[in-house]
């Protein structure tokens, strides 16, 4: 049986009934100032204790304790699996912080045989973590061709152990010629790149590229849960997967945000493509899973 939605923050996962008899009586002696209490403590899920955050508060490099980068063009040198067309830096003229803003911008030149450059950071061996809510606060780019993500994958348990068997959360992508279109999903074995698990949120009556927005994910055990700006647009869980297949999402997951240009997903940028394009983030924050209380 699929889950209900619930609201952001606070997952109520077990609720009792009020003494109706006592409460009644109580109410009319303390009618001011007494609230009738449940017979048992009611049981939550929560996601406030920190255990990561970056307000990109400093200039210049992003903090090394914290990211990573990827560079080039993928391991194979064919676009990152994706066919993309540009090649990640480290650069500060593709990725740098400038008035507590991380900047990623895309490129339109010739570097390393391909011609645009864009960046790609993860917390790959710096931070990973199990359950709780991620989050970041982030405006994205508009244009044919681009392709925004704010993202996790799987840690791997050993060098044999590949994609999509580690798993992979996507928190934010977008096409960035469709910028009212959000896209939250699940890759995992047997369900994955073009059979992911998947759902799209329009957002009404806005754009995703003039402003900035929340989008993050609070999960647990057998469920994640996508939001935007609190409003909770997709749950996944194992029900929803294909028949026989396996639930990867148990395990320490790590963080990657970057800006692709090209690739199957989005197509190539077009002659109304617009370059240089950024990809602004305020910040990224993680919060614990707390469990049961």
């Amino acid at each position: 049986m699929r889950k209900q939605l619930i609201p952001p923050r606070y997952i109520a996962l077990k609720k009792t009934t009020f003494l109706i008899a006592g409460c009644l009586l109580l109410s009319i002696m303390f009618l001011v100032n007494f609230s009738c209490s449940v017979d048992d403590t009611q049981t939550v899920v929560n996601f406030t204790t920190l255990t990561m955050q970056d307000e990109f508060d400093t200039s210049g490099a992003p903090n090394s304790s914290i990211w990573g980068y990827d560079i080039g063009n993928g391991p194979n040198g064919d676009g990152w699996g994706n066919q993309e067309l540009q090649y990640y830096t480290d650069r500060p003229e593709n990725v740098t912080i400038n008035n507590g803003i991380l900047v990623l911008t895309a490129r339109k030149e010739d570097f390393q045989g391909s011609s645009y450059t864009s960046a790609r950071l993860l917390t790959k061996d710096k931070f990973s973590q199990t359950y709780g809510r991620f989050e970041a606060r982030i405006r994205v780019p508009y244009g044919q061709g681009i392709w925004p993500a704010f993202w996790m994958l799987g840690v791997q348990d050993s060098p044999n152990e590949i994609w999509p068997f580690i798993g992979e959360i996507d928190i934010m992508e977008m096409r960035g010629q469709d910028p009212t279109k959000l896209i939250g999903s699940l890759h995992g074995p047997g369900y994955s790149a073009g059979e992911a698990i998947s759902k799209e949120y329009i957002l009404p009556n806005d754009r995703l590229d003039t402003g900035f927005h929340v989008y993050g994910i609070e999960w647990g055990p057998d469920y994640v849960n996508h939001y935007i700006d609190d409003v909770l647009y997709n749950q996944i869980t194992p029900d929803d997967l294909p028949e026989g297949a396996e639930w990867v999402f148990d395990n320490d997951f790590y963080i990657l945000i970057n800006m692709a240009v090209g690739g199957t997903f989005v197509g190539s940028p077009n002659a109304e493509t617009v370059f240089p394009q950024t990809m602004l983030v305020d910040y990224v924050r993680v919060y614990e899973y707390n469990g049961l209380n």
